[in-house]
């Protein structure tokens, strides 16, 4: 289960990164860093880790069936992310990682309400920050704008 759920990150890397090295332009024309730079770090990184977890995975040798709960437990995350990716389109970026963060935090890390949301809180708010202020970059736009 582990080394499909691998496989399956990795596929998703490969093509986060191809994405990222062919239709993100690595430097501006005017020798800046431009919008392909982060996301190719991101991208290469996402391969070279989910390749280590593979061999890490395969050098145990301890291939077991999942269980029953275990699938439910990859659906219920697997939801999430389709969620989240509704939610991305519909709410932004900001709205849509805070209720994802909420909702998966609540399931994972039961019983720490306030660490929930204090990480829930935070992490957008430093996605805002590194994007909208340092790279001058910017989230997807809602297509519902809330009145903040």
């Amino acid at each position: 289960m582990r080394v499909l759920f691998l496989v399956a990150l990795l596929g998703g890397a490969i093509f986060y990164a191809y994405i990222a090295f062919m239709d993100l332009n690595f430097m501006t024309r005017t020798g800046r860093l431009g919008p392909g730079f982060f996301p190719r770090v991101i991208g290469v990184s996402g391969i070279v880790i989910t390749l280590l977890a593979i061999f890490e995975e395969l050098r145990n040798k301890q291939l077991q069936e999942g269980s029953a709960e275990q699938w439910r437990e990859f659906g219920f995350l697997v939801a999430l992310a389709l969620c989240y990716a509704v939610l991305l389109r519909l709410f932004g970026g900001y709205v849509a990682t805070a209720l994802f963060l909420v909702v998966t935090l609540a399931h994972l890390n039961r019983g720490r309400l306030m660490q929930n949301l204090l990480i829930a809180v935070l992490v957008p708010v430093g996605i805002y920050f590194l994007f909208d202020k340092v790279l001058n970059a910017s989230m997807p736009p809602a297509l519902f704008a809330l009145p903040i």
